[in-house]
């Protein structure tokens, strides 16, 4: 039988017939979906670009009150949305229901920055010539989105664009589809115009991308993914000059000084680390703890994770679930055994987990060095590999000795270190005594091959827009 929530929040979307989505937990189906071909998604592509003209004439008082109400339906539904999203990522609920309280918070931020799409006036270079820059959509968008948060990463790009006047069309990820679904019921509800924001689960993703990078009614597309793929999409977008925001994959390294709170840093560790079993792009990827702490730092963080608890999100609200999958979890198993063969430690005991494939107990790997492979790959998954530093220089140095730039993570409480390592550390996001950077007030984004581009704060409007320059001549006084 489906689910309540599936059938309040999806029930145009079920089909017998088609793509099918599992519980990571334990492998059951929680839905099979509509999925989209690619003419399917050409003519949805053309709606939106046709619906795109008379959402953007309206005004930005509006737009803003639209989305409003698109906010208050998000807030009104969370737990059906945090239950939806447990079933299909397997994250625990109260991370569901923290994911939905962040998704919402981009729909009332841009909800309020609609308002704030401001031009402006330059002085001008001649006497009879007036100089005005006018900030105008970029029209119609798409947007490719991950399965680790799958709510999030949509709102934090339909938000802005529909703030800004434009169409989007999301493709999300296959097997995380059913919290986007909803997204756009609820959108539906709050009166924003069915062709204007549209998801569209793809029948086959690598086709969508290609539709999406080369037809010519898609001005801008924005992609949350690995690097690889965001190199795909970047060499193929570039036949039509598309206007693109990425963002990428991470290394981030989450450096602890010996004047730290350590009782800071190990809360701010597991945060990063263990939030979403280790899936999210901005957790820790490396940690880097000093010489004089080392060794109180290894034993502590071992001893809080050796006592988390590990099962099915539903049944374990405030602990840890399983990865998105199988396949996943056995990626993660074989970096941290090949870890171990190059002389890696396992730190503590490993919590019990339940069977189930998709799950793997949480680990602290102590006497892990530069020349490992665990401490240049994308961990995703909850490993902890932590390696010893003598020096801020050299902290700095094993810090961004990688070809990544998306966060990094500070803890000390030297005033002038934190400046130091601030300028030094070559990210877009740098987190200084706190394990939580993500925020909808502040513009999130890497540098280096973890992409470009800003989502959130008013850098986030931005990025839908274009800058008009309008000389108006002929100005000159009458005699």
């Amino acid at each position: 039988m489906p689910d309540q929530a599936l059938e309040m929040l999806c029930p145009d979307h079920l089909d017998a017939d088609g793509m099918t989505v599992t519980n990571p937990a334990d492998g059951s189906t929680v839905a099979t979906i509509r999925g989209f071909d690619t003419d399917a998604l050409t003519q949805i592509i053309e709606r939106a670009d046709a619906a795109r003209h008379e959402w953007a004439a309206r005004t930005a008082k509006e737009r803003s009150d639209i989305l409003r109400r698109w906010y208050d339906l998000i807030c009104e539904n969370t737990e059906a949305l945090a239950r939806l999203m447990t079933l299909e990522s397997g994250k625990p609920l109260d991370e569901a229901r923290g994911e939905v309280k962040y998704g919402a918070s981009f729909i009332e931020w841009f909800s309020e920055e609609a308002r704030r799409a401001y031009g402006e006036v330059i002085p001008p270079h001649a006497a009879g010539k007036r100089i005005v820059t006018l900030r105008q959509p970029v029209g119609t968008c798409a947007a490719i989105t991950p399965w680790n948060f799958p709510m999030a990463m949509i709102t934090r790009k339909a938000g802005p664009a529909l703030a800004a006047g434009c169409s989007i069309i999301v493709k999300p990820a296959a097997m995380t589809p059913l919290s986007a679904l909803a997204l756009e019921k609820l959108a539906r509800e709050a009166c924003i115009p069915e062709d204007l924001f549209r998801v569209t689960p793809a029948i086959k993703s690598s086709a969508a991308g290609d539709l999406f990078c080369t037809h010519p009614a898609v001005r801008k597309i924005s992609f949350t993914g690995s690097t690889e793929v965001g190199k795909v999409i970047m060499e193929k977008a570039a036949g039509q000059v598309k206007r693109l925001s990425l963002e990428l994959g991470g290394n981030a390294p989450f450096i602890v000084f010996d004047d730290a709170d350590i009782d800071k840093a190990i809360e701010g560790a597991l945060a990063s680390r263990f939030r979403n079993a280790g899936q999210t792009c901005v957790c820790a990827n490396r940690f880097l703890v000093q010489d004089g702490i080392h060794d109180e730092f290894v034993k502590r963080l071992s001893d809080r994770v050796s006592a988390m608890k590990v099962d099915d999100g539903l049944r374990n609200p405030s602990g840890m679930g399983p990865l998105i999958s199988d396949k996943d979890a056995s990626r993660v198993a074989d970096l941290v055994a090949a870890a171990e063969a190059q002389g890696a430690v396992r730190s503590g005991t490993a919590p019990s987990v339940p069977e189930g494939n998709a799950f793997h107990a949480p680990v602290v790997l102590k006497d892990v060095t530069t020349k490992m492979d665990i401490a240049h790959e994308e961990i995703f998954g909850p490993v902890a590999p932590v390696l010893r530093f003598s020096s801020e220089s050299d902290a700095l140095r094993i810090a961004n000795d990688t070809p990544y730039g998306l966060a990094a993570y500070v803890f000390t409480s030297d005033a002038a270190r934190q400046w130091r390592m601030m300028e030094g550390l070559e990210y877009g996001m740098v987190g200084v005594n706190d394990g939580l950077i993500s925020t909808e007030v502040a513009p999130f984004g890497g540098v280096k091959e973890s992409g470009f581009g800003r989502e959130g704060s008013s850098h986030g409007l931005s990025e839908y827009m274009n800058i008009k320059y309008c000389l108006i001549g002929a100005l000159a006084e009458k005699e």
